[in-house]
Formats: structure tokens, sequence, C-alpha cells
């Protein structure tokens, strides 16, 4: 049996999921990171997933962010199954009623990712050409800019 909370599981769950988030990412972000940073860039990002996944206002669209920032973490440590995984975890959420198009483009440059990681250039032409698709769906101009600027790193 577990011992009593001091603390509001929903506000630890909202501090969390955001806190774990923003520091994976920072990590992501790094150019150079060490073995501890690469293992604690990963962790993060899976509890940031897990806390969002228990937040009573969770939407398809959290759900899409969480697993798009896994599936890029196990792409940038060449896990390629792993990143398929969550790339695919990702598009399920991102192809939810009222997810935007811009997460669903990201869903799929997950997956472009993952299979560039395995050698499937035909399926990394596929996502990466569906992604574009997608992005033309973006209204914002900034954030269509950010989108396929991240679609077009994936070499």
């Amino acid at each position: 049996m577990s011992a009593p909370t001091t603390f509001d599981r929903p506000s630890a769950h909202r501090y969390f999921s955001a806190e774990c988030f923003n520091t994976a990412w920072d990590l992501i972000e790094k150019p150079r990171r060490t073995a501890e940073e690469d293992l604690d860039m990963l962790h993060r990002s899976l509890v940031a997933l897990l806390h969002w996944t228990q937040r009573p206002d969770c939407t398809p669209t959290n759900r899409s962010i969480g697993f798009w920032q896994v599936s890029r973490v196990y792409s940038i440590l060449g896990q390629e199954e792993n990143a398929r995984r969550y790339g695919e975890l990702c598009l399920a959420a991102s192809q939810e009623p009222d997810v935007p198009p811009f997460y669903l483009a990201y869903a799929h440059e997950a997956l472009a990712r993952a299979e560039l990681l395995a050698g499937d250039i035909a399926s990394v032409q596929e996502h990466l050409a569906e992604a574009r698709r997608c992005a033309q769906g973006v209204a914002d101009e900034e954030e269509k800019s950010a989108l396929l600027k991240d679609v077009e790193s994936v070499r």
C-alpha cells in the first residue's frame, strides 16, 4: 500500500510534464552530450510523456508531442526500432480528430528520421513528402518555416 502524498498529484503532473519536456529539449539541442547526458535526455523525455498521460487535460495533441520527442531522442541515440515505435505512436495520436496538421507533419518527420536510421530510403522519402504536404495546411508562417527546416534537416 502506498503512503499518502503530501502534494497535489495533478499539480505534480503539470509541473513534471513541462519541466522534463523542456529539460530534455535543452539536451536535444546541446551540440555535444556525454553518455550520461544522453541517458538523462532519454529518461527526461520518457518521464515527460508519462506525466502528460496522467494529466486529466491530456489531449491527442499533447500525446503527439510527447511521442514525437521520445522518437526524436531515440533517433539521436541511433535506436531505430524505438524511434519508429514512438514515431508510429505519434502518427496515431496526430491522426485523431482536431489535431492540427502541424503535428501530423512532425509525426512524418519523426518517422523519416527513424527510417533513415534503418536505411529505408524509400520510406524516408515517403514520410518527408507527406510531412511537406501536411505543412501546406499550417497557417502560421513561423511554425511552417520551423517545421520545413526540421523536415529538410533529415539527411
